[in-house]
């Protein structure tokens, strides 16, 4: 079976032939315009990272400068510490032998000091020794002063057991009474009272005794008597036949006990004896009699 062409016919040859063209895709114009802004981005970023490295640039010149600077200083201080360092030098050298001799005289010094040191020791030894020695030798003598504080408490106690105690002419229990010099040494040696001792004779005014006067008018050595008057407190006391050995007691203000006079001997021109005065914090310091004087305080 055999086909036959078409042949076309005149209306159809004479019309023209249109082509149709598709519009451009949208994502196409997005894709321009994103290159678009990323190439100006990439223009600015560039710009912005040359105008940093040259602001970059100018700083580090700027420090190399002052850098630049800081050396030339640093070599001209150098320059001048060489030169002072060769004149120190300098001098160090002309005085090379005066280092030398003091160097000898240091080590001269130091053995001087040795030796002294050495001597030092020596005589510390020495010391030592000795004050060893006499340390033995103290507590010795310690040991003998407390035997002789012993025997003196012993003659102390004895002492109190010889001499006697009696009653005053005003009634009052007397304190131990001494009947010569020796038991007037040894009331003193107790030290219980403060004593006054005298030997006086007839006056024609009272003569001072410690912190008070007195005035002997009488004296009977027949039958071992006398007569006084005492002067205390600005009054006067008579005290009168009183008998040897027996204490005569009167009050002095501030005192709380008696003043007392014991006589233990009578001739007929004097009397021997002591005054005897309590200790006491409100009594009146005694007045010190002239040297020489009766009644001074032995």
């Amino acid at each position: 079976m055999s086909l036959t062409p078409s042949t076309p016919s005149p209306e159809q040859h004479d019309e023209p032939h249109i082509t149709e063209v598709s519009p451009l895709p949208r994502w196409v114009a997005v894709l321009f315009v994103v290159a678009f802004l990323l190439l100006g981005y990439l223009v600015y970023a560039s710009y912005s990272e040359r105008e940093a490295l040259r602001s970059n640039f100018a700083m580090a010149d700027q420090k190399t400068q002052a850098l630049a600077g800081e050396l030339d200083k640093t070599n001209s201080r150098i320059a001048d510490l060489k030169g002072q360092l060769d004149v120190t030098s300098q001098k160090l050298g002309l005085t090379e032998d005066e280092l030398a001799r003091a160097r000898g005289l240091a080590q001269t010094i130091r053995k001087q000091q040795q030796q002294s040191d050495a001597n030092f020791r020596k005589q510390l030894g020495q010391v030592q020794q000795d004050t060893t020695t006499k340390f033995g030798q103290v507590s010795t003598d310690i040991s003998n002063t407390k035997t002789d504080l012993s025997a003196t408490k012993a003659d102390l106690e004895a002492t109190k057991n010889k001499l006697q105690s009696t009653i005053g002419d005003l009634g009052v229990q007397s304190g131990l009474i001494a009947r010569n010099h020796d038991e007037v040494e040894e009331l003193r040696r107790l030290g219980q009272r403060d004593i006054y001792e005298f030997t006086l004779g007839k006056t024609k005014k009272p003569e001072r005794l410690g912190p008070i006067q007195v005035q002997f008018r009488k004296f009977d050595t027949k039958h071992y008597r006398y007569t006084v008057d005492v002067v205390a407190d600005d009054k006067k006391i008579e005290k009168k036949d009183k008998t040897v050995g027996e204490p005569v007691q009167f009050y002095v203000r501030g005192a709380r006990a008696p003043y007392e006079i014991v006589v233990f001997d009578v001739t007929k021109n004097e009397a021997k004896g002591y005054l005897s005065t309590p200790k006491s914090p409100n009594e009146a310091p005694p007045s010190a009699p002239s040297p020489g004087q009766p009644g001074s305080k032995q």
